[in-house]
């Protein structure tokens, strides 16, 4: 019995560490599946040499710090003998001495800050070139080269040939023009580890190259006058003075880094300079923009009150304060660009600004752009009568947004500028001449020879007419409706404007009357006349003669129907008179004298 209860107990506990060793695994399992794998962070480089700007920059600083064995870490120095700690410091104060006598770097702005560097130089995948040195011996291209392969962070080093080209150049006896004028005590002071000697040169040539600009602008300008005959006319002087100041800036920004480089003054001063320089060009591109701005919006609008189009002045006074403003936020962009801020995430916020602000004004621009097209198209001006679509009136307004119209009841309508360019125009205003176009009926009793009458002296009338066109003028006998006999006019009447042309209309109606008066037949009316007569038979002896002629047709095979004999047409050409007989002909002769 004993023996049995140990037996159970015994395979009991057996039974409980298996189960709490089960739930202890399931536990470890699913614990190691919730776990995720986080992505590897890319070490930061302490000498920041992760990117071409961050690489030229340490190793600017480092040359400041005077820290070469610091500075030769950001060179490729892979062969045996660079390995020495003297030889390193040694091609770092060359390459700083080479800097100082003839090179330059890009400015930092410039410099790419990615990983991978520029990709749009049109040099290989891993190589940047930064900068170069010129001096009367040598000339070399500073190129940076990514050290890393693809599956490693990037590491960027002056390359191997930049380095055996410094080390192998010769700077022995080779001083610069400020090491040999400068005094000693100059050049042995120092401030922020350049000889104070070097930044007081740098204002001394601050303020020299300024004045050299002002007196080489104050020639150009001298030049120009002498030269060009319109410089002395209020646009001359304009354009003169909207370029004076950028130029002046920019020929500074030349000559100041033109000297400052052949001088050798340290590349240290002169790489923090190199913000300033390109500020200051940024800026002088600007103030050009802006002046140029002004002078096209002062010109166009000169030459549109001129034209008396006060409409296309406030188009213009639009569209330069909107260049203006756009002027500005390139301007701040540009410039948090050279200073180093990351503006991607603004521009970013910009465009979708932008977006969401054309689609909330998408009314609004369109009748914009409406108004540009009707000022550059001028299909109308104010003061035309005009139609567009439906709606007749005289042109009173062309705003920014809509366009009024005076109708002949005296109503206002406001159409959008938007919806008139897209409508059809008809303007009045532009006519050279005036249809005149009756249409006449007479009556059906009109004789012949009463409407031969009625051509001739309708068309003697506007001959004879002096404020009617001789194009010449067009009255014709054009068919017989059912209640009239139609006779159609056409000719143009030439006026000064619409007034004009409806007193020439109406005294040619009524001289026109006159002449119907005169020829005994009068005008038909859309009526209906009833004849109570008795019924006339037919002619039994036409009908006999003209059935003969017919069998006879038949008989002869001269039937000429559904055709006509080609022969029958050729005997029928010109077999009648015309003109009639007594009418004039201008072919006669004996007519003509």
């Amino acid at each position: 019995m004993v023996s049995g209860t140990k037996r159970i107990l015994f395979f009991f506990l057996l039974s409980l560490t298996f189960l709490v060793n089960t739930n202890t695994a399931e536990a470890q399992l699913l614990g190691a599946a919730k776990t995720t794998e986080e992505p590897v962070k890319v070490p930061d480089d302490s000498l920041g040499r992760r990117t071409p700007q961050g690489t030229v920059n340490g190793f600017i600083k480092a040359l400041g710090d005077q820290n070469y064995l610091r500075a030769s870490q950001y060179l490729v120095l892979s062969k045996r003998s660079y390995r020495k700690t003297a030889e390193r410091i040694e091609i770092a104060k060359t390459f700083q001495k080479l800097l100082d006598q003839g090179g330059n770097f890009s400015p930092s702005s410039i410099l790419s800050n990615k990983e991978l560097g520029r990709l749009d130089d049109n040099l290989t995948t891993g190589i940047d070139l930064v900068g170069n040195v010129s001096t009367d011996k040598i000339d070399i291209q500073l190129y940076l080269e990514n050290q890393s392969d693809d599956s490693e962070p990037a590491l960027w080093l002056f390359s191997a040939e930049t380095v055996e080209a410094i080390r192998g150049a010769d700077i022995s006896g080779e001083k610069t023009f400020l090491d040999r004028v400068l005094p000693k005590f100059l050049k042995d002071r120092k401030l922020g580890n350049v000889p104070i000697g070097h930044w007081g040169v740098v204002v001394v040539m601050a303020v020299v190259t300024y004045l050299l600009s002002r007196l080489l602008i104050f020639v150009l300008i001298f030049l120009i006058q002498k030269v060009w005959k319109k410089a002395d006319t209020e646009k001359g002087t304009a354009i003169i003075d909207a370029f004076t100041l950028p130029v002046q800036m920019y020929l500074t920004v030349i000559l100041f880094v033109a000297f400052t480089q052949r001088m050798g003054i340290s590349i240290i001063v002169r790489q923090r300079f190199s913000i300033i320089i390109i500020t200051i060009g940024i800026v002088a591109f600007l103030i050009l923009l802006w002046r140029m701005t002004d002078f096209v919006s002062m010109y166009t609008r000169s030459r549109m009150n001129n034209r008396g189009r006060a409409s296309a002045v406030s188009a213009v006074l639009f569209l330069s304060r909107t260049m203006k403003a756009a002027i500005v936020v390139i301007g701040i962009i540009a410039l948090l660009g050279i200073i180093g801020v990351d503006v991607t995430a603004g521009l970013a916020a910009l465009g979708i600004g932008g977006i969401a602000l054309a689609l909330g004004a998408q009314k609004t621009i369109e009748n914009f752009v409406g108004s540009v097209s009707l000022i550059a198209d001028q299909p109308l001006r104010v003061g035309d009568y005009c139609r567009v679509d439906d709606i007749k009136g005289t042109v009173e307004a062309i705003g920014m947004r809509s366009t009024t119209l005076r109708t002949p009841a005296r109503t206002i309508v406001t159409i959008p500028n938007g919806q008139l360019s897209a409508s059809k125009i008809e303007n009045y205003a532009h006519r050279d001449r005036f249809i005149f176009n009756p249409i006449f009926g007479f009556r059906m009793e009109t004789t012949p020879d009463q409407m031969r009458y009625l051509l001739v002296e309708l068309k003697s009338l506007l001959l004879a007419h002096p404020s009617v066109i001789n194009t010449p003028p067009i009255v014709r006998f054009t068919g017989i409706t059912a209640d009239a006999l139609k006779v159609e006019i056409t000719a143009y009447i030439e006026a000064i404007n619409f007034e004009t042309s409806q007193e020439v209309q109406e005294d040619l109606l009524l001289r026109m009357l006159d002449i119907i008066e005169s020829s005994g037949t009068s005008l038909a009316y859309p009526s209906q006349t009833l004849y109570m007569t008795r019924d006339t038979p037919v002619s039994n002896e036409k009908a006999e003669a003209v059935a003969k002629t017919v069998k006879k047709w038949k008989k002869n095979g001269e039937l000429q129907l559904p055709k006509f004999d080609p022969k029958r047409v050729e005997e029928l050409k010109g077999s009648i008179k015309y003109p009639d007989e007594g009418s004039f002909n201008p072919d006669d002769e004996e007519t003509l004298l």
